[in-house]
């Protein structure tokens, strides 16, 4: 024991003593410094040179093992690092935030001064600056790096990382002057790129950088791969998230669309149910219109193909535009101008009418079909109205055709028969009634018909067809202007020219068929006079309808020409007439005429003038001429007695 006790108690040997401390440097941690001024000391407490080296030897071993110690930390905390680095990148669902984080972390975890990355776009065949952390200058920051430009771009093409002491002195790489300029306007010096690789695709480059030039150790360069590589995973995965979110966005906006779209064709079902019961149930258009106002909660107005308005409900008088009309028809839907949606009433490619929604702004895709739905039920509806409305033409026609025939048609033809079919139909026959004729290009004919029959119909009258012209029976003491207006009404009706002689009026049936041959007399005239596309009876034909007409006014077809002059004669005892029958007949020469009339030439020229004013400046024009000559020798035969002859002209000196 005692002896024990002597051994633990002697004192160590320098060398001894050196070795302990090493080692209790080595296991506090002491810096690599300490350890190597362990040799100097010994020397200094007088060891030998044997155990000097000894202590120097120990050192080493003792620095190496502190050099692999640390190499282990650094590669635990690496490590742990890349592993933290997971974690959040793991967590992070937004491409911006995964981005952000991976050269937040780059730069971290190399204590660089500055970090970024670039992005491959496979498109431009370059790589672009896509997150800087750490970067000052905005020109760096917009940074796009050709496939093979600069270190970034070779690390890009070739998929190998790269590092650079010095890169403004570097000439390994292949500068260009938009990269250096960006480069050195943020200073950086040491640069490192390595490959952002996802299977085998590259796609960007992930960089630390340093302001002062610095040499990148294989551990620095291994660790920011390390880091590129769980940055390209997360990536990855943050592009595919993106993509499955864009993916589902759609799918719900495509699901969403089509519960609006089956709602919207379930709503414009019901209403099209609604307005088909309404048509079938035998509404008219003043109903339907007003069901469609309530559909769209809008003013609806319905016209025909002329403009006429059919129905109105819940807006003033509206017509539609013949440009909007003309688009709605070649688009096939309604279209919007001034405030106005314009609908065209079609069945197939003939057009039927319009119907035209105030009140309303921008319709909804569901209100719009709606409206033209509306627009198929108002073409069913006009269509039933045309085909009850040609059946009552139909009739119509025939009563027509039977009138027209007259007594000389048949042997139980009957008056009172016939005046009782018109009652049915709601015609009086016992009113005044003038008989027209229309007439059209051949290839408009039966639209003309249609649009006659429609016309007429609102006039209370008839309408048919005759040796292939539509001919009219209508309500009417004044033929003249009914000419007129019927010619102009239907020309608007078809958009061409209508040709309109009219005859009467009459009021017992049996006369019906001569004012019919003559009212064709009068068109076939028109005709033949060049005056295509105008409506008149015989008597404005001028002298043309006196040979014309069955029942010749001369009286009033002299009075018409001559009329001013006569009566200026009666009034003041002037000899205008005989002054323009010694004109006429002397060829219109004044010369001559003053020598007929025994007269001075200028009295003849003042009586002239005269009748100038009384008959018109154009009174002398060739066809004016004639009807004057005509008109002459017509009043001078009616004051002829019979058997004895006219009185000739006396020589007389008064004046007009």
């Amino acid at each position: 024991m005692t002896a024990g006790r002597r051994a633990d108690t002697r004192r160590p040997s320098p060398t001894e003593a050196a070795a302990r401390r090493v080692l209790d440097l080595l296991a506090a941690g002491a810096p690599g410094e300490e350890l190597a001024a362990q040799p100097a000391r010994a020397r200094a407490a007088g060891a030998s040179p044997d155990e000097v080296a000894w202590i120097e030897e120990t050192c080493g071993t003792a620095l190496a093992v502190r050099r692999v110690l640390d190499q282990y930390r650094r590669r635990e905390a690496e490590l742990v690092a890349l592993y933290d680095t997971a974690g959040d990148l793991a967590g992070l669902r937004d491409l911006d935030a995964v981005l952000r984080a991976i050269v937040r972390r780059a730069r971290t975890l190399l204590g660089s001064d500055v970090a970024y990355l670039t992005l491959n776009d496979p498109a431009a065949h370059d790589t672009f600056m896509r997150v800087t952390e750490g970067s000052v200058s905005a020109a760096f920051q917009q940074l796009r790096l050709g496939m093979g430009e600069g270190l970034g771009g070779l690390v890009a093409q070739t998929a190998r990382p790269y590092a650079s002491t010095d890169y403004r002195t570097d000439h390994r790489y292949r500068h260009t002057g938009t990269i250096d300029d960006g480069v050195a306007e943020e200073g950086l010096r040491g640069i490192l790129g390595v490959p952002l690789r996802l299977g085998g695709e590259i796609i960007g480059v992930l960089f630390a950088a340093d302001r002062t030039p610095r040499e990148f150790t294989p551990d620095a360069i291994a660790l920011l791969a390390s880091l590129a590589d769980h940055a390209a995973v997360a990536i990855d995965s943050a592009r595919r998230l993106d993509e499955t979110r864009t993916a589902l966005a759609r799918l719900e906006a495509a699901n969403a669309t089509a519960r609006a779209h089956s709602e919207a064709l379930h709503q414009a079902s019901d209403a099209h149910d609604r307005l088909s019961r309404l048509v079938l149930r035998g509404a008219g258009t003043d109903e339907v219109a007003a069901e469609i106002a309530a559909l769209l909660g809008g003013g609806v107005a319905v016209h025909d193909t002329d403009g006429s308005e059919l129905a109105r409900v819940g807006t003033g008088p509206v017509t539609p535009s013949a440009a909007n009309l003309a688009a709605a028809h070649t688009e096939g839907r309604a279209v919007r101008a001034d405030g106005v949606w314009t609908c065209a009433v079609l069945a197939g490619a003939e057009p039927l009418g319009s119907i035209v929604l105030t009140g309303r702004g921008d319709l909804p895709e569901a209100d719009r079909r709606l409206f033209e739905r509306s627009a198929l039920v108002t073409a069913m509806l006009l269509l039933i109205r045309r085909s009850v409305a040609e059946t009552e033409d139909r009739v119509r026609g025939e009563l027509l055709d039977d009138l027209l025939a007259g007594p000389a048609a048949s042997a139980h033809w009957d008056p009172d028969s016939l005046a009782l079919r018109a009652r049915r139909l709601g015609v009086d026959l016992a009113r005044p009634h003038a008989v027209a004729v229309v007439d059209c290009e051949p290839a408009l004919r039966a639209r003309l018909a249609a649009e006659a029959a429609r016309v007429v119909r609102g006039l209370g009258g008839l309408a048919g067809t005759r040796q292939g012209r539509t001919v009219l029976l209508v309500p009417c003491d004044r033929t003249r202007a009914l000419a007129r207006d019927l010619a102009a009404g239907l020309a608007r009706g078809i958009g061409a020219p209508v040709t309109v002689g009219t005859a009467g009026p009459g009021t017992a049936p049996d006369r019906h068929a001569a004012l019919h041959a003559e009212a064709l007399r009068c068109l076939t005239a028109l005709h033949a006079l060049g005056r295509t596309g105008e409506g008149a009876d015989v008597a404005a034909l001028g002298f043309i309808g006196v040979l014309l007409g069955d029942r010749a006014d001369v009286a009033a077809y002299v009075d018409r020409v001559l009329g001013p002059v006569l009566a200026y004669d009666t009034e003041r005892g002037t000899e205008l007439v005989r002054t323009l029958h010694a004109y006429h007949d002397q060829g219109a020469s004044l010369a001559r005429a003053k020598d007929a009339l025994h007269v001075h030439v200028n009295t003849v020229v003042q009586r002239l003038d005269r009748v100038a004013r009384l008959l018109g400046p154009d009174w002398n024009t060739p066809d004016s001429a004639l009807e004057i000559h005509l008109a002459l020798r017509l009043h001078q035969l009616s004051r002829t007695t019979p058997g004895t002859p006219a009185p000739a002209p006396e020589a007389t000196g008064r004046t007009a």
